[in-house]
């Protein structure tokens, strides 16, 4: 048996808990950076490990040999029983999850049984985030209720993978405008998703705008901004280092909405250093928040979100909040 793990945290717990099987904690982070369609395997891995490599401050290398054990591991299911997917609610774990359902979808799954652990909530867990937080007899609990993967769940995973992966939002868009149900996290997941597009109002996403916010409240620290987002924001399931590199991303502009000051230059791998950031939101960055200026007329845009990148003086793709929809941008 195989379980395959949405980090690290939980994966070792599981091998605590004495759940039966080989225990595989998947380390990507597809809901950042870019995840195009249309490439090979091969040139899909070298892309990612290029990104993972220059974003978390590792060696390309090291990446791509990390990657490499992963995709084995998927491709090599036959040799398993059963093959275990634990993930959750939010965005990060749903990005993690199509894209698996997208692969084994490809594959005769032939004598292999498919599970999935994925869930919102657990009893007793106040503001529940993730099975990282789960003890051993709690992750335990979970094994004996999984749900064998239906056909349903495998097309929709593909289907969803192939909208986020698209090189424009139309097939994403079309997607939630179908039946999402055989995966009733996804719809929410991929709605926080849009609202990553940069903003009519200001050219900020939603991250960025509640970002600027707390920040402009006082929580300028990482240590303290961190989990005031997560409050704010828990169905995106971003770690440190994802937050911290989107709002560097806004620190590291021609006009800056922010300024970052740090112990040296932290590597975002870096967890303790990053803790030691803090932020401070400039003139410009309050006449954004306001509305007053538009981040992108002021700095261009280079940003990948999953298989659409954004570039240039203007993004094609705006989130509209007032009307909750996603626009093209004339």
């Amino acid at each position: 048996m195989l379980h395959i793990h949405d980090g690290d945290s939980t994966a070792e717990t599981a091998k605590k808990a004495n759940i039966p099987g080989e225990h595989l904690a998947w380390r990507e982070a597809l809901v950042y950076g870019p995840s195009p369609s249309g490439l090979s395997d091969e040139q899909f891995m070298d892309l990612r490990a290029s990104h993972l490599a220059h974003a978390y401050g590792v060696k390309t290398e090291q990446c791509k040999a990390e990657l490499r054990a992963q995709h084995d591991a998927i491709n090599n299911f036959s040799d398993h029983e059963e093959v275990v997917l634990w993930f959750e609610h939010d965005l990060f774990c749903q990005v993690n999850l199509i894209y698996l359902l997208g692969k084994f979808a490809q594959r005769e799954l032939g004598a292999t049984r498919l599970s999935l652990v994925c869930i919102g909530d657990f009893p007793g867990v106040e503001h529940f985030r993730g099975l990282g937080q789960l003890n051993e007899e709690q992750l335990a609990s979970l094994f004996p209720a999984r749900t064998e993967i239906t056909k349903a769940q495998l097309e929709l995973g593909s289907k969803a993978w192939a909208a986020y992966s698209a090189a424009d939002a139309v097939k994403l868009l079309a997607l939630l405008d179908a039946d999402t149900s055989a995966l009733p996290f996804l719809e929410p997941a991929l709605v926080k998703h849009l609202q990553r597009f940069p903003s009519t109002t200001n050219g900020l996403s939603r991250i960025g705008n509640v970002g600027l916010e707390l920040i402009d409240q006082g929580y300028r620290k990482f240590k303290s901004l961190f989990p005031a987002f997560g409050r704010r924001e828990p169905v995106y399931g971003f770690g440190d280092a994802q937050l911290y590199l989107e709002l560097k991303r806004l620190a590291d502009v021609r006009t800056p909405v922010l300024t970052l000051s740090s112990f040296g230059n932290p590597a975002p791998m870096n967890a303790a250093q990053i803790l030691l950031s803090s932020f401070e939101i400039t003139e410009h960055g309050r006449a954004v928040l306001s509305g007053d200026e538009d981040f992108i007329r002021s700095n261009g845009i280079d940003l990948w979100l999953g298989g659409v990148h954004l570039k240039g003086k203007e993004a094609q793709w705006r989130w509209d909040e007032q009307g909750q929809e996603l626009l093209v941008s004339l």
